[in-house]
């Protein structure tokens, strides 16, 4: 029977164990501790890593098993939902429906990596079309590579760990899960599933900590891969650890939505506004910059004042509420301050109001000068701005002209435009009729540029955590 203790110890090889330190782990919308999170030592890290090395070599699972493991531990997601939503509304300040979204989207992504335990397999390898191979035969295999590291962030503290540790044992590797202190105890959930549905127990572990618990799991030689979804430049330190071993990394963005002249506003602007504001803005794909074609700036605003006003914003317990707090006091006062900058530069602030602890407004603004912070870095809030341009050549320049390449949103009506934008948008996702932020957890999904390489959805990081080998033979 899983339990849910307020803290969050460590997981290593089936027990849960006392860290040699630890932090408090704060209810979000309150802000005041709710458990404590546990540290491991140096030591711990290393004896766990050679713990997990040990297993894997001895693993005997099969594809099938892999599977069978994968379902049941999905069932056990679906089966304790209420006790996770009181979970994630405690760590995340997710409120009741951005918590049942992210419950329900981490069971569909563990069936995914089900199935692609099941259908892992190489190819065939037509040696006969060479010249002097006549009665050579080869093909490929797909094998782990061996531990894999998960580093985790607090937007997604359930399916992003799942997109992870899913493929990873469908792979047939070992997994150890280095969460967000922000929110800790969802992984630990997730592993203890695993487990209860028949993991081997030292396949698995979870290790708290911040950056110094990264260095110390990268500096062990028998890890063999990083997945990594955060920030740019923590992507750059880990990637710098990893040397020659492999990684996938899906880091920073400014994700962009172009409404065009021709646009459709019906079906657009409340996708438009679910997009910025779901799980108060912290999502790398959440809209940030607007960009609306002139012939339509002042009908767009208009319309959409009066949806960003009706969002019921505070408390994520109370049934009402449609937008939590974000995940920290300092991040809620950054994102006050980024907002005070851009409103002295001259953007006006359609929608908005004074921050109430960790939780800013849905905030809708205009006029915000590219060289402001909201303009040019990552937000990660529930900020959008309005961003007028003369054409969809203007808006793909603009994109375009950012560091990150991510995702991008797109509404039109005309083929060819939708045609240009796939192929001139240098953005990992492109979206037509959808915004930036319409992620389905089967497709493949990943960044360009500083955005990351790589790709996530299960049957593609499965891949991704396996190595191909190719086995020839003469007769």
């Amino acid at each position: 029977m899983l339990t849910f203790p307020n803290d969050a110890k460590l997981l290593i090889c089936g027990q849960l164990t006392d860290g040699a330190d630890h932090v408090p782990i704060l209810d979000k919308f309150s802000t005041k501790p709710c458990g404590v999170v546990h540290i491991p030592s140096r030591v711990q890290v290393r004896e766990t890593v050679v713990r997990m090395h040990r297993a894997h070599l001895a693993d005997r699972l099969s594809p099938y098993e892999r599977g069978q493991i994968l379902e049941r531990a999905a069932g056990e997601v679906a089966a304790r939902a209420e006790h996770l939503v009181d979970m994630l509304q405690r760590e995340a300040g997710f409120t009741r429906s951005d918590a049942l979204g992210e419950i329900n989207r981490t069971v569909d992504t563990l069936k995914l990596s089900a199935i692609e335990a099941r259908l892992l397999t190489g190819d065939v390898v037509p040696f006969g079309g060479a010249p002097g191979q006549k009665n050579r035969f080869g093909l490929t295999i797909r094998v782990p590579v061996g531990i894999a590291c998960a580093i985790t962030p607090f937007n997604a503290p359930l399916n992003t760990v799942a997109h992870k540790v899913g493929p990873a044992l469908a792979g047939g590797n070992a997994i150890i899960i280095k969460p967000s202190l922000h929110t800790p105890s969802p992984s630990n959930f997730l592993a203890e599933a695993l487990i209860a549905a028949g993991l081997p127990p030292d396949l698995i572990a979870v290790l708290h900590g911040g950056g110094e618990v990264v260095r110390w799991i990268a500096e062990e030689p028998l890890v063999n891969f990083f997945a990594f979804t955060g920030s740019t430049e923590v992507g750059g330190i880990i990637q710098g650890y990893a040397g020659l071993r492999r990684t996938q990394m899906e880091l920073g963005s400014i994700a962009c939505t172009y409404i065009g002249d021709d646009a459709d506003l019906d079906a657009a602007l409340p996708k438009v506004v679910a997009a910025a504001y779901r799980k108060a803005g912290q999502v790398c794909t959440s809209i940030q910059l607007l960009m609306v074609h002139q012939a339509r700036l002042a009908e767009v605003g208009e319309r959409l004042r009066p949806l960003v006003e009706a969002i019921a914003y505070g408390d994520p317990r109370d049934p009402k509420t449609g937008m939590g707090p974000v995940i920290s006091l300092e991040s809620a006062e950054r994102i006050e301050r980024w907002i005070a900058e851009a409103e002295a530069a001259g953007a006006r602030r359609l929608v908005g109001g004074p921050r109430r602890g960790a939780v800013v407004p849905p905030t809708l603004l205009e006029g915000v000068s590219a060289s402001t912070p909201l303009g040019c870095r990552e937000v990660f809030g529930p900020v959008m701005s309005l961003v007028p341009v003369r054409s969809l050549d203007d808006a793909i320049a603009r994109i375009n002209s950012t560091p990150y390449g991510l995702a991008a949103g797109l509404f039109t009506n005309r083929i060819d435009d939708a045609v240009k934008a796939a192929f001139a948008l240098r953005v990992g996702n492109v979206f037509i009729n959808e915004t930036s932020s319409s992620r389905v957890d089967l497709m493949p999904y990943g960044g360009s540029k500083d955005s990351g390489f790589g790709r996530e959805g299960p049957r593609h990081a499965v891949r991704e955590m396996t190595e191909e080998r190719l086995v020839s033979w003469t007769v």
